[in-house]
């Protein structure tokens, strides 16, 4: 899910305590359903207080623990770093999660038919939205200046997309792909790819 590796990713910059806990699809514990009452994932819990949403749990972990901050002071980076957040969870996502559930996660994971022309349609829709990113990508550095929960939640949507061959293409997005290459190469995001690739072996696919 880039949904739990975005916070993942951000509890590893932060530094702090955490444990994930694995459900079964369609057979939610309790605690889960108590912190996720619409069955959003990730769902957190911290001591007597439970949340769901990742942006949500995100912004919660960066005011419960300021340093390093994942989103910026300055109010246009700021606005930026939750754009980004925004684009990778709802334009990216809406599109790129259509090839992912169809080819991936529905007939491998939950065992359900692909459905090939949905899949097919999120393919027809990413050209666009890949060429934006390329197109205000920097080719230093990061999309808000300094690292963000933006280049954390679209870098995490990119990287399940990879599962399914729609990773960055160095040859047609060069700078996002050296970009992406940037985030993948900080030490919260190997940690985290270390422990997700049980996983996705298991459903044997490759990023």
């Amino acid at each position: 899910s880039p949904f739990v590796r975005k916070v993942a990713v951000v509890l590893e910059e932060k530094g702090l305590d955490w444990e994930l806990v694995l459900g079964s699809p369609g057979a939610p514990d309790p605690g889960f359903q108590e912190a996720s009452p619409f069955g959003k994932i990730p769902a957190l819990r911290d001591g007597d207080f439970v949340l769901a949403d990742s942006s949500a749990i995100a912004i919660y972990l960066d005011a419960k623990q300021s340093a390093p901050p994942m989103l910026p002071a300055e109010a246009r980076a700021r606005g930026r770093a939750m754009w980004f957040d925004e684009y990778a969870d709802t334009i990216l996502g809406a599109s790129g999660l259509k090839i992912v559930f169809n080819r991936l996660v529905g007939p491998k994971l939950l065992k359900l038919p692909c459905d090939e022309a949905v899949a097919l349609a999120g393919e027809a829709e990413l050209p666009r939205i890949l060429d934006y990113l390329e197109s205000v990508v920097p080719a230093q550095g990061w999309l808000d200046g300094e690292f963000s929960l933006g280049d954390i939640s679209v870098a995490s949507m990119l990287k399940t997309m990879s599962y399914v061959g729609h990773g960055p293409d160095a040859g047609r997005y060069p700078k996002t792909s050296a970009w992406y290459g940037r985030v993948a190469a900080r030490p919260s995001w190997t940690s985290v790819a270390v422990m997700e690739a049980p996983t996705a072996e298991r459903l044997g696919a490759t990023a």
